[in-house]
């Protein structure tokens, strides 16, 4: 009799040990929105401050931390609840609360806190993107950056121009993130003495484009005189809803052993509405006998256009440029 009692308690543990963990976290999550839900706070607090002190995945802990937040402005507990919406946003920076969800005062309060903590989440968010490509984790990378990207539009961040910082900061995620996109693809093989090229980020923030020519007034009877067409705008990796050119010929010349040594160079080309190369820069020099070779090589290269809606316009680009001998 005492053998039976002691198996069947053993298969009892059996089944406890077994048990997935992330399981159980969802159901005791489940179970604490239900006492959300029937406005039994308290108990879905208590609930809730059991489940966040084990790691979780991301989700599960934006998710503890919402309802968390949610139970304390209930409660009248205005300062804690800052802390759990902080926790929220540093996890998931573009979460809202529904409307079907909570009351217009819950919508505001993580609305303020967003407000607060903004300028310092999108440092937070590109620094860490930077170390991804620095660890030269392209894909991990370009979606950090495309993050950065999208927080930077974001109305929080208002207009880049009032700050400078945040100016910087879109146009290097831009940058990082096509060259990152770059990355991921695979590499054409290059012939040895070549010079291998591949996008590089600026190191100074772009000018905002100036706005699209507008149509002038009808012109008045009298001498006809000649008007100066006004520049058209210039885009960049910095622009979101730009779709960048791609190439079709981006070739450099090799790089002669005799003339010496060769550092990382950085071109800046203009790429027309016809995908040609309008004009370039050697930005940092490779070589002072290499890079008048390599200027005139970039004058021919050719470009599918970049376009905003499917037209065609210019675009800057940064190429780096790598000397493989």
């Amino acid at each position: 009799m005492t053998r039976w009692v002691l198996s069947a308690s053993t298969a009892i543990l059996l089944v406890i040990v077994v048990m997935p963990p992330q399981a159980t976290a969802e159901d005791s999550l489940s179970a604490a929105r239900d006492l959300y839900s029937a406005a039994e706070y308290e108990s879905a607090l208590q609930l809730l401050n059991r489940l966040r002190m084990g790691e979780r995945p991301a989700d599960q802990t934006r998710a503890i931390e919402q309802y968390r937040a949610f139970c304390l402005l209930a409660l009248g507990r205005s300062a804690d609840a800052e802390q759990a919406i902080a926790a929220v946003v540093t996890v998931e920076p573009m979460f809202r609360p529904s409307d079907a969800e909570v009351s217009p005062r819950v919508r505001s309060a993580f609305s303020e806190v967003r407000r607060k903590m903004w300028p310092s989440l999108v440092l937070q968010r590109y620094t860490t993107a930077k170390a991804d490509y620095d660890r030269k984790d392209f894909a991990k990378a370009a979606e950090a950056f495309q993050l950065v990207l999208e927080m930077l539009a974001d109305p929080l961040s208002g207009d880049p121009a009032s700050s400078p910082q945040l100016a910087d900061i879109r146009t290097l995620a831009g940058e990082f993130r096509e060259l990152s996109l770059a990355r991921t693809m695979p590499a054409p093989a290059a012939q040895p003495g070549s010079a291998l090229q591949s996008v590089a980020p600026l190191s100074t923030a772009s000018s905002p484009p100036p706005a699209v020519p507008r149509p002038g007034p009808p012109a008045s009877a009298g001498p006809t005189r000649s008007v100066a067409a006004k520049p058209k705008p210039i885009f960049s990796a910095a622009n979101a809803e730009v779709v960048p050119p791609s190439a079709i010929k981006q070739v450099l010349p090799v790089f002669p052993a005799q003339i010496g040594a060769a550092a990382q160079g950085l071109l800046e080309i203009v790429i027309d509405e016809s995908g040609s190369v309008e004009s370039v820069t050697m930005r940092v020099s490779v070589n002072p006998y290499y890079d008048g070779t390599a200027l005139q090589a970039a004058r021919s290269w050719k470009y599918h256009p970049a376009t905003l809606k499917g037209e065609p316009v210019k675009y800057r680009k940064s190429i780096q440029v790598d000397v493989k001998r």
